[in-house]
């Protein structure tokens, strides 16, 4: 199970996104996935093939929308040492430390 955190940004469209912002996150609802939008970025949990195939989508969501440039951050957390690894179990770790 991986945790990928992503960011998808529309470049020359003007300071507001969020509409754009609102497109990819749709394109991510309708997949299915487990996902939690946070203020700078998305982070989804599940497969990676399945991971990977949904974010090729929501790249292409901002150029469907008349963007013609986009900027994608992605960070992934791939762990297979563990069949319980989550973004809740990864909270929920440091919870306990403190």
């Amino acid at each position: 199970m991986a945790v990928v955190e992503i960011s998808v940004t529309p470049l020359g469209v003007g300071v507001g996104v969020s509409a754009y912002v609102a497109g990819c996150l749709q394109i991510l609802k309708n997949s299915g996935m487990k996902h939690q939008l946070t203020p700078m970025g998305t982070i989804i949990e599940g497969e990676l093939d399945d991971i990977f195939s949904v974010i090729r989508q929501m790249v292409e969501s901002p150029f469907a929308a008349g963007a013609v440039r986009v900027s994608t951050l992605i960070k992934i957390d791939d762990r297979r040492d563990q069949s319980t690894h989550s973004m809740a179990g990864k909270v929920q770790s440091v919870m306990e430390k403190l």
